[in-house]
């Protein structure tokens, strides 16, 4: 007798979500046209509001949502068809692709879970130290690997679930033994991995594309990564340390985990052949995308490169490529909101949006308009379950608004980008593997978001405070 109401209930969610996407839309569209804004123009940026509100309300998966939305602008008329569909012609879009393909080798030939287990059997012979070892491991596969949700969901988390359970540490009574600590350690630490790489997740290369056109200057592969390095790596030494003295396990010393990685190892026997050619991928891929202004090889053929390399040896088969769902997934979302977002710029919504909120920060120092532009932009994605749908609706916009102020545009574009990612610390929806995590059990929503929003403010000190010295120094602004 209550399936009925149950599924009413759904169908009335759903439609609820379809409302918060679509009538805010439509009362854009209604709306006297500014001068300078064209009716297609105009049309667009409706469609592009129903579209980014619908990837935060998710009355369907956000690919399909995006689809739509790509949809709606090419029926509308506010783009030509082909123009609509020029985003997946994109290069980044096709790099972000190829590397989910070559992630799919790594964890397909064991590569990722033999590094893990190394690191594991080197540092984890007490719980920081093995927290320390699965945030290296992170660290390193995010060099190629842009997939955050694969990186914990496929390598990272079986194995912190596995040791935690080798300790008798299971949601519930016993979660604080040792599981609880992982868990909350490896999202936080995974923000930090994800603004580290310009591969650190699948978003990155979206906010470098909407950087490039709203600055003018590339945040390539290596710009990125020499940008983060200093704030990255000390955040990366302080947040498991402040994790540790803040929400300690209860077990500080865990020598059966560097002995289960041992006995994994033993188990697994030595390298094989499709290990050996996926590290040498890996190494070649990662090579060449740091060393890009050397060769001006373009990014997305390096990684087409790289999958081409592993198709002809075998390691990865065109079937495990067109079963790929998560990369056909971000293909489509990415392609069409890279799109959207651009025409969005080129029809000068974008710019006339930063000259009518420019007029707010009219005499501020442009230091006092960056930090607080920047401190809203950062709390605001407590009203997001995705970096992506954040930062396409909000960087570009805020860009334009802290330029305007009289900001270097080099620094408000590393700072927006970076802090992009670390806005993930606040909540246990953040970015992808924040569900994963929590999902587990071992922490309470209310610990997640208190522990959450102190990592959140030191790592708002650490990137505001040295990044700005750090890229003063190496003459990024």
């Amino acid at each position: 007798m209550s399936a009925a109401p149950e599924s009413a209930r759904g169908v009335d969610l759903k439609l609820g979500r379809w409302a918060l996407a679509i009538l805010p839309a439509v009362a854009v569209w209604l709306l006297p046209i500014p001068e300078g804004i064209t009716p297609a123009g105009w049309r667009l940026l409706a469609v592009f509001i129903a579209t980014i509100l619908g990837s935060i309300t998710r009355p369907m998966p956000g690919g399909a949502v995006v689809l739509l939305g790509v949809t709606a602008a090419a029926v509308t008329g506010a783009l030509p068809v082909e123009q609509a569909l020029r985003g997946y012609s994109d290069p980044v879009v096709w790099l972000v692709l190829a590397a989910f393909c070559i992630s799919r080798s790594m964890i397909s030939t064991g590569l990722g879970r033999r590094v893990a287990l190394l690191f594991i059997r080197a540092l984890g012979k007490n719980s920081l130290g093995l927290g320390y070892a699965l945030v290296s491991t992170d660290w390193v596969l995010a060099s190629a690997i842009p997939s955050n949700g694969a990186r914990s969901g496929g390598i990272l988390f079986p194995i912190a679930r596995s040791i935690a359970e080798t300790y008798d540490s299971r949601p519930g009574d016993t979660a604080k033994r040792l599981g609880a600590f992982l868990m909350i350690l490896l999202y936080q630490c995974d923000v930090v991995v994800c603004a580290m790489f310009l591969t650190g997740q699948a978003s990155n290369p979206l906010i470098a594309k909407l950087g490039q056109q709203t600055t003018g200057w590339t945040l390539d592969y290596s710009t990125w990564l020499l940008a983060a390095l200093v704030p990255g790596l000390v955040s990366m030494l302080v947040v498991p340390w402040m994790l540790y003295k803040l929400y300690p396990p209860e077990l500080k010393e865990t020598p059966e985990a560097s002995a289960f990685a041992a006995r994994e190892l033993d188990r697994m026997g030595p390298p094989s052949s499709r290990e050996r050619i996926m590290l040498l991928v890996f190494g070649l891929v990662a090579v060449l995308w740091m060393t890009t202004a050397f060769h001006h090889v373009d990014y997305a053929v390096v990684a087409l490169l790289g999958v081409a390399v592993l198709l002809l040896s075998g390691v990865l088969t065109w079937e495990e490529v067109i079963t790929e769902r998560s990369a056909w997934d971000v293909f489509i979302w990415y392609g069409g909101l890279v799109r959207l977002a651009l025409a969005l710029g080129e029809a000068g919504i974008t710019r006339k949006f930063a000259e009518r909120a420019g007029s707010l920060t009219t005499g501020w120092p442009w230091w006092i308009a960056l930090t607080v532009l920047c401190l809203i932009y950062f709390f605001a994605h407590y009203g997001f379950a995705s970096i992506t749908a954040h930062a396409t609706s909000m960087l570009t916009p805020f860009l334009l608004v802290v330029m305007v102020a009289g900001a270097p545009p080099h620094l408000a574009l590393l700072l927006l980008a970076f802090l992009s990612n670390l806005c993930a610390s606040l909540t246990h929806y953040g970015t992808t593997p924040g569900p994963i995590y929590f999902g587990a059990g071992y922490v309470s929503q209310a610990t997640w978001w208190r522990l959450g929003l102190m990592v959140a403010l030191v790592n708002l000190a650490i990137w505001t405070a040295l990044g700005p010295l750090w890229w003063r120094v190496i003459g990024f602004w």
